[in-house]
């Protein structure tokens, strides 16, 4: 048998490597190079936009991540491209390849898919926007402050600071309460009074101190009605309204504030039994009055 290694077969393979090497491996250097510098163009691009959105007023805070994240993927898919056309793949083939080969990633990526359709679909009828604070009452309930809406997740950041990334699909799929989309929100509280209290000197006590806290809408007025009478106690309810920023507050220092004013009124005649803040239920007939006060202008 004839030995291929041959002096003159050896030559003749150095000389095809050497041939395919000045003609290839530029083409890999230069597609190297491309990419490396595409790399850096996409991340400088979507810097240069998220900054520019920032200094622009008229562009909602809560597209900024979004447009600035799209400008990142579409450079990198255009250098990508550049980078295989550098080494002689015809770009033509590679978009029915890539064509295919989206189907087979589509189909085994339905979820991350479904993020990416969820967080299109929040962006597009903005049930919340960044600084809003929401609740996704899902089996594992997300409270707290939008900071970022994302093409496959946002970030919440929790009352006590912690950031939760939260995948839009999951956002999307279960009902959202937003507490500061509105611009007032109510309060309803219930007052425990002796029998034989005054009511009427009781609801003038408190509605004259809500009057005076600047925290308390004026329109619509505060309301303080009697809710029940039995043996022993009899209930008030009175119920206000408040901005969104000034809920939390009044929450906390209603209850104390309100027994110190009733305590101190007709020589602690009126000194309250309980007070606690209540929700009506849905049965409750204040609910349509509460509606109908939150609507007036």
């Amino acid at each position: 048998m004839d030995n291929p290694l041959t002096p003159r077969n050896l030559d003749a393979l150095a000389s095809l490597a050497w041939a395919w090497s000045l003609d290839f491996v530029p083409r890999i250097v230069s597609a190297a190079i491309v990419l490396c510098l595409g790399m850096f163009v996409a991340q400088w691009a979507s810097r240069s936009i998220a900054r520019l959105l920032v200094g622009a007023p008229h562009v909602d805070p809560t597209i900024r991540p979004i447009l600035a994240s799209t400008v990142r993927y579409v450079v990198i898919v255009l250098v990508l491209i550049a980078a295989l056309s550098q080494i002689g793949v015809q770009t033509t083939s590679l978009l029915a390849v890539l064509g295919t080969a989206g189907l087979a990633i589509g189909l085994a990526l339905q979820g991350t898919l479904s993020n990416i359709a969820a967080g299109i679909m929040l962006i597009w009828l903005r049930p919340f926007r960044i600084g809003d604070y929401v609740e996704v009452v899902a089996g594992n309930p997300i409270a707290g402050t939008v900071r970022e809406i994302g093409l496959f997740a946002s970030l919440i950041e929790t009352y006590d600071g912690i950031l939760v990334f939260a995948p839009n699909s999951t956002i999307w799929n279960f009902p959202l309460r937003n507490h500061t989309r509105n611009q007032r929100r109510l309060l309803s509280f219930a007052v425990g009074l002796p029998e034989k209290s005054d009511f009427e000197r009781a609801r003038a006590v408190l509605l004259g101190w809500l009057a005076a806290d600047p925290r308390v809408l004026k329109k619509p007025p505060p309301d303080v009605f009697v809710d029940r009478l039995d043996g022993g106690e009899s209930s008030l309810v009175c119920r206000l309204w408040a901005a969104p920023p000034d809920v939390g507050a009044l929450q906390r220092d209603w209850i104390a504030r309100a027994t110190d004013r009733l305590a101190a009124a007709d020589s602690g005649a009126l000194a309250p039994h309980r007070i606690a803040r209540i929700v009506p239920p849905d049965s409750d007939p204040s609910r349509l009055m509460a509606a109908d006060l939150g609507a007036t202008d």
